[in-house]
């Protein structure tokens, strides 16, 4: 596509600002999702993980992918919800523990670099040719529509998981957004996701406003209540690392406890591997640079690694390469990375600020699931491009990417234990295995 902006591109300050802070838009929802997620499912007090330092934590590990990547690859680190069951796993064993199991993530991430820095990647496109990694990324996109129309549903609020105002309100932030993507001005394609989510606020705080005067419990979508509860304008956040001193080693329990972290967290690691490069792919197809190659997939492995341990150290969640993130890439046309960069010093000095924090929770789901009708589409579609050069009459390629769409649509997961490969992950193995025996199967009645 087209860019606006490209990687090396410098906005000017005011707009480098706006434009940083529509990145942070983007994957904020997400970002402070995972630990609340955590929190409900974890069944224990012992860890109570924090919003603002998760936050944080995603400002810190961005930078150190950024630095790592050589400044090459403008994509954000979030939370990853791929950790959400390994961190309720090891929330009993203390703060200690969930930094642990994200030091084991990340090492074998950094394993992983490493194997690649020696024996290079051409396996890659051998493994991963468009007639797998095409329907993957669109698999990415499609597997968070449910999530996206649930948002929109307003469920989280609704008696009867269903409001229809709060259909109408998402609905027109998505429009809004489109309007100012495709008809907008210059200045207006570059932000429609901050004039979008504005625009479906204020209609929401409107209807908030008649629900609550007129008595009406089906129109109050805004909770005000945590800015009218706010006790402090600026707060420290309860940084994992600062928890972790002050709680001590106790609830880890010694080797058993280490051996049981270990066996949460690793395994996950090579599931979300597969992630990282459909991630990649299909950042590269957006800004038309092999980030495979420059800065190398070694390079993006290990910065994701690394800034996941770094992340989790300040926020404990581990992190990963946000689809929400490439997705306002293409929608917008900019690829600065110093917009990227800028936008992680923004998570980081706003975790402080307690007014955008609590500002942030008062935004309704409805429109969070507005702007991601047009985030998860552009990522199914960008997925759906790469399929543009394959041969789609070919019986061979119609399974491949038949058997990663069903299961993956299906949501198959393959689950060891408390261990689980996710349906993404499981399509994307499937496909892989499919492709081998079908190229093995074609060369053998070549050579017949």
């Amino acid at each position: 596509m087209k860019l606006i902006y490209d990687i090396h591109d410098k906005p000017k300050p005011l707009s480098l600002i706006v434009f940083a802070f529509q990145q942070l838009l983007a994957i904020i929802a997400a970002t402070i999702l995972v630990p609340l997620l955590v929190n409900a499912n974890s069944g224990t007090d012992v860890v109570v993980m924090d919003q603002a330092a998760a936050l944080f934590g995603a400002g810190a590990g961005t930078i150190v992918y950024l630095l790592i990547t050589k400044f090459r690859s403008p994509v954000f680190l979030g939370s990853s919800f791929a950790f959400i069951a390994p961190l309720a796993g090891a929330a009993v064993f203390g703060y200690f523990g969930i930094m642990l199991g994200a030091v084991f993530a990340g090492g074998v991430y950094v394993i992983i670099s490493i194997i690649i820095k020696l024996i290079g990647i051409n396996w890659v496109d051998k493994l991963l040719p468009p007639v797998i990694i095409g329907p993957t990324v669109a698999l990415i996109g499609l597997s968070l529509c449910g999530s996206a129309i649930n948002n929109l549903n307003n469920t989280a609020v609704s008696v009867d998981n269903y409001n229809l105002v709060a259909i109408l309100c998402g609905i027109i932030t998505f429009i809004v957004t489109i309007l100012c993507s495709v008809k907008g001005s210059k200045g207006l394609k570059l932000i429609p996701f901050i004039i979008g989510i504005l625009s479906g606020y204020a209609v929401a705080s409107i209807f908030t406003v008649i629900g609550n005067v007129c008595g009406i419990d089906y129109l109050k979508l805004v909770d005000f209540t945590p800015l009218t509860s706010m006790d402090s304008i600026f707060r420290v956040p309860n940084f994992t690392i600062v928890e972790a001193i002050n709680q001590g080693f106790e609830p880890l329990g010694g080797g058993s406890g280490v051996a049981s972290v270990a066996l949460l967290f690793a395994p996950v690691a090579f599931v979300v591997l597969a992630e990282h490069i459909a991630d990649h792919k299909n950042l590269s197809s957006i800004i038309d640079r092999d980030l495979i190659k420059d800065p190398g997939l070694d390079k993006t492995v290990m910065g994701d690694g690394v800034g996941s341990i770094v992340g989790s150290i300040f926020g404990g969640c581990p992190n990963t390469t946000y689809g929400e993130s490439v997705g306002c890439i293409a929608i917008t046309g900019n690829a600065s990375i110093i917009t990227i960069f800028v936008a992680a010093i923004m998570c980081m000095i706003l975790a402080f600020f307690n007014p955008f924090v609590q500002f942030i929770n008062t935004i309704p789901s409805c429109i969070i699931g507005g702007i991601c009708i047009a985030l998860y589409g552009f990522i199914a579609v960008s997925g759906l491009k790469m399929l543009q050069g394959v041969n789609l009459g070919e019986e061979k390629n119609l399974f491949v990417v038949s058997s990663i769409l069903v299961t993956g649509i299906g949501g198959l997961t393959l689950n060891f234990g408390a261990i689980q490969i996710t349906s993404i992950a499981t399509a994307l193995i499937l496909g892989i295995i499919v492709n081998l025996i079908l190229n093995s199967k074609k060369k053998d009645d070549k050579a017949e």
